[in-house]
C-alpha cells in the first residue's frame, strides 16, 4: 500500500463531511436495515425453552428416557419454517452489505452515489450468495487445519466482494482468484488497519453509548476499507473520477 494507514483515514474523515448525499445517513439507513434483520433473525433462532423445559429435559435424559427427551428437544428447536426465514434474511444481509459498498465507492469516485444503492445488490444476488458460500467453504476447509490458516484465508479472500461489487460481470471463482493475488503481501498490513480500529470497536460495544458510537465508527471504517481496496487497486482515491484509475498492480493476465 502506497499511503499510510493515517492518509487513509484522513481521506475517509473528509469524504464523510464533503460527500452527498451524507455517508453518514446512508451508513444510519444501512444500519437500520441490517439491525433489524438481525432482530428478526434472533427472534426466530432464539431460545425457545424455559427453565423448567430445561430441567425437564436433564432429567429425561438422566432418567434413560431418550425418546421422550428427543422429543421434547424437537418442541424447543425452532421449526424449519424460522430457520428458511431466517437464511433469507442473512442472504438479504449480504445483498444490502454489498450495496453499502457500492454506494462507498461510487462516493470515492463520484460516480452516482445515492441511497439506492443499498438496493442495488439486487441487481447480481446470486453471485453474492454464491460468493458468500465459497468463501464460507474455503475459510471452513483451512480453520479445519488451525484457527490461524483459516484466519489468513479469510484476508485472502476480503477483497472478493469489492472485486464483485466492481465490476458484476466478473465470475464468482474469478473474484476469488483477483482477491488471492491481490492480498499477495498486503493480508498482514490489513489485518494492521484492522487492529488500529479496535479502540472504537470496544466503545461501540458499550451499552447505550454505543449505538451513539456507532453512528461515526460504521461510516468511518467501511470508508477506510473501500479506500483500502481502492489504494491496493491501484487508483487514486484523491482523485474525484474514476477516470484517474490505473491499472490494477496486482492482475495478472
Amino acid at each position: 500500500m502506497n499511503l499510510k494507514r493515517s492518509d487513509l483515514k484522513q481521506r475517509a474523515v473528509a469524504l464523510i463531511r464533503s460527500a452527498r448525499p451524507s455517508v453518514i445517513l446512508v451508513a444510519l439507513a444501512y444500519t437500520a436495515l441490517s439491525f433489524l434483520m438481525y432482530l428478526l433473525s434472533n427472534r426466530l433462532m432464539g431460545i425457545n425453552f424455559t427453565q423448567a423445559d430445561m430441567d425437564r429435559y436433564m432429567q429425561l435424559l438422566s432418567e434413560g428416557n431418550l425418546d421422550y427427551a428427543m422429543v421434547l428437544l424437537e418442541d424447543m428447536t425452532p421449526p424449519a419454517s424460522s430457520a428458511a426465514i431466517n437464511i433469507l434474511m442473512q442472504i438479504l444481509l449480504a445483498i444490502v452489505d454489498a450495496g453499502f459498498i457500492l454506494f462507498l465507492l461510487n462516493t470515492i469516485r463520484s460516480t452516482g452515489a445515492c441511497l439506492g444503492n443499498l438496493l442495488d445488490g439486487f441487481g447480481f444476488f446470486l453471485k453474492i450468495i454464491l460468493l458468500s458460500i465459497v468463501q464460507y467453504i474455503f475459510v471452513a476447509l483451512w480453520s479445519l487445519l488451525l484457527v490461524f490458516p483459516g484466519i489468513i484465508a479469510a484476508y485472502r479472500y476480503r477483497m472478493a466482494i469489492y472485486l464483485l461489487v466492481d465490476d458484476p460481470g466478473r465470475g464468482v471463482m474469478e473474484c476469488i482468484r483477483l482477491s488471492k493475488e491481490m492480498m499477495k503481501g498486503h493480508k498482514w498490513e490489513l489485518f494492521v488497519l484492522d487492529l488500529s480500529f479496535i479502540g472504537w470497536g470496544f466503545l461501540a460495544m458499550l451499552p447505550v453509548i454505543g449505538y451513539a458510537v456507532q453512528v461515526w465508527t460504521v461510516p468511518y471504517m467501511s470508508m477506510t476499507k473501500a479506500l483500502y481496496y481502492e489504494n491496493l487497486s491501484g487508483r487514486d482515491i484523491y482523485a474525484a473520477q474514476s477516470g484517474g484509475a490505473v491499472p490494477p498492480p496486482w492482475e495478472f493476465q
